[in-house]
C-alpha cells in the first residue's frame, strides 16, 4: 500500500511575497546555475507554487585522486546528487520543502529561524523529548543529545538562561495531521530548529491541510509551561541599541585578539561542520584564504582588523567561509557557503547590561536570567497540589505541626528531626524528610520568616535524595525507620524517591506565589529542582494554609 506520508523538512521564509515570481526571483541565481536548474509552475495545488529541480555534479568524485596515489589504481567514478524544491504559498505565507540535496538551494537569509522551534515547543510532549540542541554562550559550545526512547525535558539538565536551545524534538501530542487522521493511535514525533522535520502529507490537498494545521497551533497556542522557556530567548531589535552594540564590537574587532571572541557553529549546520573536511575564509579580499582543517579564526580576525574603523562587523557579515567535502577545496567539491559573521560569537557589555552575539543575532543574557527564573518557579508551585496537607495553627512551631499531620492525615509518617546516620554521615546523620506522604513522597516543610530557611530546606532535599540514590546503608536504614514508625509500612526494596515537595508556610500566611517567595530563594529552589529534576525527582512546591491561633482545622488553600 502506498505511504500516504513522508518525512520531510518544512520552511517558512520572511519578505518573500506569495507569488510564483517572487519565490523564484528569491533564490541564489548562481546556485540555481550551478544545478543547472529548470522550474515549474505548480497547477494542480491550488495555491500558488513553483518547484525547482537540479542536480549536484561532478564527473570525477573527489576521492578518486586520493585512492590512485594510494593504490595505483585509476578509478573514474561520478558524482550525482539530486535536487528538488517545492515553494509554495499557503494562506499568505511562503514555505518550502526540499527533497534530497534541494534543502541546499533555500538561501539561509530567507529563513524564519524560529519557525520549526516555535511548533515544538507547542506540541511535542516534554516528557518525551528525544533530540534537544543547545548552546552555551560565550564559550562556542554545542550540545547534542539523543534519546531514542524519549525523557523528560527537565532530566536532560538544561540550565534555561545559560543555554539557548536551538533544535528540539519528541513524541507529538494529539494534532490533526494526515499521518494521525489515518491512524488516531499511531505515535508520531517531530524535529524542530529553524525548519520543521516531521511526517507530512504526499497528496497536494493533504500537505496544504498539514501546512494550516501547523500554521493554526503557531497563532492559536502558547508554548507548553515545561517548554516556554525556548521562547524567552527573543533577539534585540532596538535600532538604537543594535547600533551601540555594533559600534562597540567594531571596536573590540580593531584591538588584538584577547580571548573574548570565538568561533561557533552556525545553528542547523552541524552535520555540514562534521562532514567538512575543509575550510576556506574570505573576508573583503578579492582572493579567499588557504585552505585550513577547521575555521581559521585568527586568519578572520586579522582580515576585520585591518578593515577601516565602523566598516569591520560589515566586513565580517558580506565575507563568507565555506567547507569543503575533500581537503584540496575545488569548487566542485562545496557543501556549503555563509556569512562569516554566522561563525561568531562574542559578549558585549554596555553599562551594566551583558549581550552576546551569536548567529549573526544580539540577545540580552541577564533579561533571560530573569525571565526564565521567575518562569520556572512559577511553573513549580502548584496550582492543583498532589499532597493533602493540614493548615497550620500560626501559633505552633513546626515539630508540633509536623507531628500532627499523621493525625489528621492518614497515611503519612512522621520523620521531623528523625535522621539516617550512615558511614557518611555519622554525627548527626541525614534527615531523609519531615513527612513521607502515602505514595512514599518525600515531603519538606518549613515555616520560613526568610530565604535563608528555605536555602536550609533545598539543600536538605539535596542530601536527602543523595543519601537514598546513592548509599545501600541509607536506604537500608530509612525502610526500617518507616516499617518501625507509627502509622509505618513497608517501602520496595529498591526504593528511591521519584518526587519532592517543598511545602512552605510563608511567615504571615501568605498565599505562596512566585510574587510572595523571596526573590534569593526563587533562585536556590530553580537551582535545586535543576539538580533533582536532572536526577529523575520531580519537584513540586506548595503553600501551607494557615490558621489563627486557637482556631482549628480551617480550609486549605492550594498556592
Amino acid at each position: 500500500m502506498t505511504a500516504r506520508t513522508t518525512k520531510r523538512t518544512l520552511y517558512r521564509l520572511r519578505g518573500v511575497p506569495p507569488t510564483t515570481d517572487a519565490m523564484l526571483y528569491a533564490l541564489d541565481a548562481d546556485q540555481l546555475g550551478r544545478v543547472h536548474a529548470g522550474a515549474d509552475v505548480v497547477e494542480n495545488l491550488g495555491v500558488p507554487a513553483v518547484l525547482v529541480t537540479g542536480s549536484f555534479e561532478q564527473p570525477v568524485a573527489s576521492w578518486c585522486e586520493e585512492i590512485f596515489r594510494t593504490t595505483g589504481i585509476e578509478v573514474s567514478r561520478p558524482v550525482n546528487r539530486s535536487a528538488g524544491l517545492l515553494m509554495l504559498a499557503v494562506d499568505g505565507e511562503v514555505y518550502a520543502i526540499g527533497y534530497d540535496q534541494g534543502f541546499r538551494l533555500v538561501p539561509d537569509r530567507l529563513k524564519d529561524h524560529r519557525f520549526g522551534l516555535s511548533f515544538a515547543s507547542r506540541r511535542v510532549d516534554p516528557a518525551k523529548i528525544r533530540d534537544l540542541v543547545s548552546h552555551t554562550p560565550g564559550g562556542g559550545r554545542t550540545d547534542i543529545t539523543l534519546i531514542p526512547g524519549g525523557a523528560s525535558v527537565w532530566s536532560l539538565g538544561i540550565v534555561e538562561h545559560a543555554q539557548i536551545v536551538r533544535r528540539l524534538g519528541g513524541q507529538l501530542d494529539d494534532i490533526p495531521l494526515t499521518i494521525s487522521r489515518d491512524n488516531p493511535g499511531k505515535i508520531t514525533s517531530a524535529e524542530g530548529g529553524a525548519g520543521l522535520r516531521m511526517r507530512l502529507g504526499v497528496e497536494g490537498a493533504d500537505l496544504i491541510a498539514d501546512i494550516r494545521a501547523i500554521a493554526r497551533v503557531l497563532r492559536e497556542e502558547k508554548p507548553s509551561p515545561e517548554l516556554e522557556f525556548v521562547e524567552h530567548v527573543v533577539p534585540v531589535a532596538d535600532p538604537g541599541l543594535l547600533a551601540r552594540l555594533e559600534a562597540a564590537f567594531d571596536d573590540a574587532l580593531g584591538r588584538r585578539p584577547d580571548g573574548s571572541v570565538r568561533a561557533a557553529v552556525p545553528a542547523d549546520h552541524w552535520d555540514d561542520y562534521t562532514a567538512a573536511r575543509a575550510f576556506r575564509a574570505r573576508i573583503n579580499s578579492a582572493a579567499a584564504g588557504r585552505p585550513t582543517d577547521d575555521l581559521d579564526l585568527d586568519y578572520v580576525l586579522g582580515r576585520a582588523r585591518v578593515q577601516r574603523a565602523g566598516t569591520r562587523v560589515a566586513a565580517l557579515r558580506e565575507g563568507t567561509v565555506t567547507l569543503y567535502r575533500n581537503s584540496r577545496a575545488d569548487r566542485a567539491d562545496e557543501i556549503w557557503t555563509a556569512g562569516a559573521l554566522r561563525w561568531i560569537e562574542t559578549e558585549v557589555f554596555l553599562d551594566s547590561r551583558r549581550f552576546f552575539l551569536m548567529d549573526e543575532a544580539w540577545y540580552e543574557i541577564d533579561q533571560m536570567y530573569l525571565k526564565t527564573i521567575r518562569a520556572h518557579a512559577e511553573r513549580l508551585i502548584a496550582d492543583s497540589p498532589s499532597v493533602d496537607l493540614p493548615p497550620w495553627i500560626l501559633g505552633d512551631k513546626e515539630r508540633t505541626y509536623n507531628a500532627s499531620v499523621p493525625d489528621q492525615r492518614p497515611g503519612y509518617v512522621c520523620f521531623d528531626r528523625d535522621t539516617v546516620r550512615t558511614g557518611l554521615h555519622r554525627g548527626n546523620g541525614v534527615e531523609i524528610c519531615d513527612l513521607l506522604s502515602p505514595d512514599n513522597t518525600l515531603v519538606m516543610v518549613k515555616r520560613a520568616k526568610g530565604s535563608d530557611a528555605l536555602s536550609h530546606l533545598f539543600n536538605q532535599a539535596l542530601v536527602a535524595v543523595q543519601t537514598l540514590r546513592n548509599s545501600p546503608e541509607g536506604r537500608r536504614r530509612f525502610a526500617g525507620k518507616v516499617a518501625a514508625a507509627r502509622n509505618g509500612r513497608a517501602l520496595p526494596h529498591d526504593f528511591r524517591p521519584s518526587k519532592v515537595v517543598f511545602a512552605i508556610l510563608l511567615k504571615d500566611g501568605a498565599d505562596l506565589t512566585a510574587d510572595t517567595l523571596f526573590p534569593f530563594s526563587q533562585v536556590t529552589l530553580v537551582q535545586t529542582a535543576r539538580t533533582l529534576e536532572a536526577w529523575g525527582v520531580d519537584v513540586e512546591v506548595v503553600g501551607i494554609a494557615a490558621s489563627p491561633v486557637g482556631v482549628p482545622g480551617g480550609k486549605r488553600v492550594a498556592a
